[in-house]
């Protein structure tokens, strides 16, 4: 159903006119939930119900996110050799750029600073395009 377009979400049956709103149903429900105004909800598709962005969802597609990750990472890590001079700094928590780069053995290597301009440097070389099937986008590198 999803290959063919056809997964009865509020976007396709409001297409084929089976109900008159194309808002998330789950989001709809979350908020009712919460008691706050349910204006402006996203399009329910099939992309939307599978993401953290659907306030139905959210905590579980979170959840088995992190879920997953956590197994990749701990895989990863047993299967280092010994040898190895790769380095897994977040295993027991989640970090972002910001808490990491206030360790010192990260402030030795460059800045924060640097490190995201090196960053855009990079993204600015990078031809982005606009996939030709359902909106999908690619990345091209410019530069070898």
């Amino acid at each position: 159903m999803v290959v063919a377009g056809n997964t009865p979400t509020a976007s396709f049956l409001t297409k084929i006119g089976k109900i008159q709103s194309a808002g998330c149903r789950l989001c709809r429900i979350a908020r009712e939930a919460r008691r706050e105004n349910t204006d402006g909800l996203a399009a329910e598709t099939h992309r939307h119900i599978n993401s953290a962005g659907c306030e139905g969802v959210a905590t579980t597609v979170t959840a088995a996110h992190h879920s997953i990750w956590r197994h990749l990472y701990d895989s990863m890590h047993a299967a280092q050799k010994l040898k190895s001079k790769l380095k897994f700094v977040t295993l027991d928590k989640e970090s972002n750029m910001s808490t990491m780069w206030r360790l010192e053995e990260f402030l030795r290597i460059c800045s924060k600073e640097e490190l995201a301009e090196k960053a855009q440097d990079i993204e600015v070389s990078m031809n982005v395009t606009k996939g030709k099937r359902h909106g999908t986008t690619s990345i091209q590198c410019l530069s070898s």
